[in-house]
């Protein structure tokens, strides 16, 4: 009994509702905020902002909706299992509720959570795509949608979600973050998640602002293309990792500076892409 307690009684302590719960709670509620004008975008496909696709075919988004649905709830689920059984040692964690920190001390946190972030997963997504069991069984779901929006940006393996969630919070478990901050960093990063599935680039998105961001073309490229642009969001790794660019989002940038329009060089490219499944294959 006394090697069970940590578990039966976590539902006692306030720290795990507002550690582990509150911030899957907050994760999950602003990644669905974040996707839903997206994806109605997508649904809907206004002739107005059609020269932003970035790709030159139809949205997978009858094939992929539901499945994205059914996945986002499947892997919160199985990360909750995971926050429950490993809860005696997120405790140990020094991520805290004491005195919130200056602004001037959050800034520096959150872009460190940043670059920290993306460092890492460059290195877990490329070894997803170089270890050929990982790829085949694990990380081809995701692949399964070529051409996403923004509810598409949780559908993956449950292990990739997991792994991924894992990595977003070792940052703040190693500088000590307050929890607030962890949140900020959280709310941020499923806006990330949610943009770089958007399907269009769009000028005025606010995304742009964020640090060496080239916003949604970037993974978009990643999903065409398969492979290359490794990196979450932010583009400069691929360049000093071993130049992994996928070659057309190159000439994609190249062609956005002469003044072209994302629809007009996705028709340039003229990319000839295989056709996505249809069915959430068990994996």
């Amino acid at each position: 009994m006394t090697l069970l307690g940590p578990w039966l009684n976590f539902y006692q302590d306030p720290w795990f509702w507002q550690f582990p719960i509150a911030t899957i709670a907050i994760s999950t509620g602003t990644f669905v905020a974040f996707a839903i004008p997206w994806t109605l975008l997508a649904w809907f496909n206004p002739k107005a902002i059609q020269k932003y696709k970035i790709q030159d075919k139809e949205f997978e988004f009858k094939q992929f909706f539901w499945p994205s649905i059914g996945r986002l709830f499947t892997n919160n689920l199985a990360m909750l299992g995971i926050l429950i059984l490993s809860w005696p040692l997120i405790k140990l964690t020094p991520i805290h509720m004491g005195e919130m920190p200056a602004w001037y001390f959050i800034i520096p946190q959150i872009l460190f959570f940043i670059f920290m972030d993306d460092f890492l997963y460059y290195w877990m997504h490329r070894y997803f795509h170089e270890n050929k069991w990982l790829l085949k069984n694990v990380h081809s779901v995701h692949h399964r949608i070529r051409n996403t929006c923004g509810i598409n940006g949780n559908y993956m393996h449950w292990i990739e979600f997991c792994a991924t969630a894992s990595l977003m919070l070792l940052g703040p478990v190693l500088i000590g973050a307050h929890l607030y901050v962890v949140w900020i960093w959280v709310v941020i990063r499923q806006f990330e998640a949610v943009d770089g599935h958007a399907g269009y680039d769009i000028p005025w998105n606010p995304a742009h602002w964020l640090p060496v961001y080239e916003g949604p073309v970037y993974h978009d490229f990643h999903h065409a293309k398969f492979k290359g642009n490794y990196a979450g969001f932010l583009p400069y790794l691929d360049r000093f990792m071993g130049n992994t660019y996928v070659a057309d989002y190159l000439s994609y940038l190249k062609g956005k500076k002469n003044g072209l329009t994302p629809l007009a060089i996705a028709k340039a490219l003229k990319v000839k892409r295989p056709a996505a499944k249809t069915t959430d294959q068990a994996t």
